[in-house]
């Protein structure tokens, strides 16, 4: 397994992060799960949180290529 490789599986791993909290901050507004619908406020800032880290994920991707 070259550095390549585990550098690739790192930044999947934290794109796939990413998507579960924006999956969670999604549903926390829509459905009032999993966080109770506790705050609008922190669950925009966990979506735009999620949207930088899978841009520079998406990015440095590209840029491995």
């Amino acid at each position: 397994m070259g550095p390549m490789v585990m550098t690739k599986n790192m930044i999947f791993a934290a794109m796939g992060a990413a998507g579960l909290v924006a999956f969670a901050a999604i549903a926390d507004m829509a459905l009032k799960v999993p966080f109770g619908g506790y705050s609008i406020v922190m669950d925009v800032l966990y979506l735009l949180g999620a949207a930088v880290v899978l841009y520079i994920g998406y990015d440095t991707f590209r840029d491995q290529n």
